[in-house]
């Protein structure tokens, strides 16, 4: 199906790579200002698609990552969108390669909000997005995502192929907590979340003795359940341990569990100089379904 593909600059490193499979006229790219930047001087965000004339009647794929700055790459995107509802684009859809607020996903407490929705209940209506695809959306599974037109995709099964091409099949994957358990249906440890910022994680009833083992998670923060999962598995005198990750959100976190695991396998959703999985023919082929 023939679109045009417009990115953000924190998707750029991908686009450049879906270009040279469909062609690089395909490809648009947010532009810089007269002085090479893409901020004003008191640091507002500056957005500008020269080519907007060829969007009309046209398919248009904006393609995201939420990170590594979140908020200003939501304005940067919501800009964009704007340009392309001018133009009278055919259809609009977004993929998200990392999904920023994903882990706001419900009201844990009063006073909170549940920012995940609120921004694709805005994207839907106010832009007219036909579609949002997200790779291994923190959400998914969420009784919410139902009411909107929304498709996750997962990288896990690249990560997986990855872990067992240097490790061997036999590889016992497992979900770090209850979360991974709802989005990913691995069997793994509990973990509650207290709130926004507290967890408790306890092992379940499965002999992890003399095996290789690969957590797999969707993202990698401050890296503290990926840390206790390590440990977890080490007392149970596991062999290897390998943590198998989508997206590295903070470069502390992802450092941090490079120090203890054997090996870390984590997709390049996010322009991170440790990600070694590529996901540009998952969103190729999740765009071209």
């Amino acid at each position: 199906m023939s679109f045009f593909l417009i990115s953000t600059s924190s998707a750029e490193y991908l686009a450049a790579g879906i270009g040279d499979i469909t062609g690089k006229d395909r490809v648009i790219l947010s532009e810089k200002n007269r002085e090479g930047e893409r901020y004003f001087p008191d640091g507002e965000v500056y957005v500008k698609i020269s080519k907007a004339n060829k969007l009309k009647n046209k398919r248009v794929v904006v393609l995201h990552s939420g990170a590594p700055r979140p908020n200003e790459g939501l304005l940067e995107l919501e800009n964009i969108l704007q340009i392309i509802k001018g133009s009278k684009a055919r259809s609009i859809e977004i993929f998200f390669t990392y999904f920023p607020y994903g882990m706001q996903d419900m009201i844990f407490e009063k006073g909170e909000a549940n920012v995940a929705e609120s921004l694709i209940k805005k994207l839907t209506s106010l832009y007219k997005v036909r579609k949002i695809y997200i790779i291994d959306a923190h959400f998914n599974g969420r009784p919410w995502l139902k009411k909107y037109p929304v498709k996750v995709v997962s990288a896990a099964a690249l990560l997986i192929e990855n872990a067992k091409k240097e490790f061997g099949s036999d590889i016992c994957i497992l979900s770090p907590d209850n979360g991974g358990k709802r989005r990913t249906k691995i069997a793994g440890l509990n973990k509650k979340r207290i709130n926004s910022f507290n967890v408790e994680m306890k092992g379940e009833n499965i002999d992890l003795k003399d095996k290789k083992i690969g957590v797999i998670d969707d993202m990698v923060k401050t890296g503290g359940t990926l840390v206790k999962f390590h440990n977890i598995a080490k007392r149970s005198q596991a062999k290897n341990v390998l943590a198998l990750i989508t997206h590295g959100v903070i470069p502390s976190g992802i450092s941090r569990i490079k120090n203890i695991y054997d090996k870390v396998y984590l997709a390049n959703t996010i322009d991170r100089e440790e990600a070694n999985v590529d996901v540009t023919n998952l969103i190729l082929e999740t765009i071209e379904e």
